[in-house]
């Protein structure tokens, strides 16, 4: 049922995000629902952003002590493989939860889950030579103009936008370069 209620919200939203919708996608009896989560909807999608969020999380770690380019090429290859999979139809579940829940504990998790990825891709930035200020921002950056351009793309039902700011991530990022590789270029230059 969560991982039901994950597909709901990448392609349906919120709103499309109800028990009977759940149960239809996952052809899982009424009585689940209730006995899974008796906190209601709320509960579960606690539990839909807990898995979205793990899973992004774990998708990247592959890419984890490699330079920084080769992790947001990692990042951006995930929302592409998304958006060509669904046909342009799916987004962020976290996203759905930010921009159309009424409940505030759902819009602080969601608040939560941002950080947190945004927090895990700069450690991965810093474990492949960016300062902690620039992977910081770097991440910030590839976070929010990734979840920008998927939105654009689902509007204009066209992968382009995704492809330009990709682009430009990639552009900023090889401008950052990484200072531990500057340092070693420079002593092989004198």
């Amino acid at each position: 049922m969560v991982e039901g209620a994950v597909r709901l919200l990448a392609t349906k939203g919120v709103e499309g995000t109800s028990f009977a919708e759940v149960l239809a996608a996952t052809e899982t009896p009424r009585g689940s629902v209730y006995h899974h989560f008796p906190g209601g909807k709320s509960e579960l999608l606690h539990a839909a952003l807990d898995l979205a969020s793990e899973r992004a999380m774990a998708a990247m770690e592959p890419a984890r002590a490699q330079p920084p380019r080769e992790v947001v090429e990692r990042f951006l290859a995930l929302w592409r493989a998304l958006l060509d999979y669904s046909d342009l139809t799916a987004g962020c579940a976290v996203v759905a939860v930010t921009v159309a829940a009424d409940d505030d504990e759902l819009r602080d998790h969601a608040g939560t889950i941002f950080r947190t990825w945004t927090e895990h891709l700069a450690g991965m930035f810093g474990a492949g030579g960016l300062d902690a200020p620039s992977a910081r921002r770097l991440a910030a950056t590839v976070i929010a103009a990734s979840e920008g351009a998927v939105a654009l793309c689902r509007a204009e039902r066209s992968l382009e936008p995704f492809e330009d700011v990709s682009s430009m991530l990639i552009s900023i990022t090889n401008a950052l370069g990484t200072p531990s590789a500057g340092k070693n270029s420079r002593r092989r230059g004198r």
